[in-house]
C-alpha cells in the first residue's frame, strides 16, 4: 500500500496477524468469562481492540494484491457462514460475526473499484456501511476500511485514518462507559483505555510493518487465520457451557 522503509520495520504480515489473533482471543475471553467493569476485563478488552482495525487494514491490502478477488470474496463469505453458529454460541445474541462485517467491507472495496458513477458509488457504499449494523464492529469497521482504501497511497494521510479511528472509537466507548461507571473520571479513563489497541495497531502498521509476508508456511498461515476465528469461538463457547 505504500513504500515501506527500512530500519525498525521488523514485522511481516503473518506475524502481525498472529498478534491480532492473540489479542482477539483475550478480548473474547473478557467478553465471555470476566465480569464487566473489572480491571482485568478492561485490560483484555482494550488489548483486543487491536484486531478489528488491523484486519481492516489487511483487507484493503489483500484486496489490492490478491491474485483472485473473486476467490477472496468467496472465502470471506464461506467463513462468515461457518462462523455464525460458534459466534452465537459464544456471545448468545442475534448479531452476525466479524467475518460477515469484513465480507461487507470487501463488497465496499468492490463498489469503490468497479462503480464509476460517483453518486451511485456513494449510495451503494452508504447502504453497505449501514448493513454492518447487523454485525460485529458495526459502522466503524467499514469506515476504517474506506479511510484505509482512500488514503492507502498517501503516507501523510494514513496516520490521520488512525487518529480519526481512535477519536470515534473513544467517543463511542465513552458513551458506553457512562452506563457502566457512575464516576465520570473512571468513564473517561475507560474510554481512553479503549483506544490503546487502536494506537498499538497504528504503531505496528505505520512503523513496524515491513510490507512482506512470511517466507515459509504461507499456506498454513493463510488458512489458520480463517479457521482460528470460528474454532476459538467454538472452544470458548463449549468451555463456558461446561462451567469450567
Amino acid at each position: 500500500m505504500e513504500e515501506y522503509k527500512t530500519g525498525c520495520r521488523i514485522l511481516n504480515r503473518d506475524i502481525i496477524k498472529y498478534i491480532a489473533m492473540a489479542a482477539m482471543l483475550l478480548n473474547h475471553i473478557a467478553n465471555i468469562f470476566l465480569p464487566s467493569g473489572t480491571l482485568l476485563n478492561e485490560i483484555f478488552l482494550d488489548i483486543g481492540y487491536f484486531t478489528a482495525i488491523t484486519m481492516c487494514y489487511f483487507l484493503v491490502e489483500g484486496y489490492e494484491y490478491t491474485h483472485s478477488k473473486k476467490q477472496y470474496g468467496i472465502r470471506l463469505f464461506v467463513f462468515a457462514v461457518i462462523s455464525q453458529i460458534p459466534f452465537q454460541m459464544a456471545f448468545q445474541h442475534g448479531g452476525l460475526n466479524m467475518i460477515y462485517t469484513l465480507f461487507i467491507c470487501f463488497l465496499i472495496l468492490v463498489v469503490r473499484e468497479k462503480v464509476t458513477n460517483q453518486v451511485l458509488c456513494i449510495v451503494l457504499q452508504t447502504v453497505l456501511v449501514l448493513v454492518t449494523i447487523l454485525g460485529d464492529w458495526p459502522l466503524l469497521a467499514p469506515i476504517f476500511t474506506i479511510m484505509f482504501d482512500a488514503w492507502k497511497k498517501d503516507e501523510k494521510k494514513l496516520p490521520l485514518a488512525y487518529v480519526i479511528a481512535m477519536i470515534s472509537f473513544g467517543l463511542m466507548n465513552f458513551m458506553n462507559a457512562t452506563y457502566i461507571y457512575e464516576e465520570l473520571p473512571i468513564a473517561i479513563l475507560s474510554a481512553l483505555g479503549s483506544c490503546v489497541g487502536l494506537l498499538a495497531s497504528g504503531i505496528v502498521i505505520l512503523y513496524l510493518y515491513n510490507g512482506k509476508r512470511a517466507e515459509h508456511g504461507r499456506t498454513i498461515s493463510k488458512w489458520f487465520f480463517y479457521i482460528f476465528y470460528p474454532g476459538h469461538l467454538l472452544v470458548l463457547a463449549l468451555i463456558a457451557r461446561a462451567g469450567v
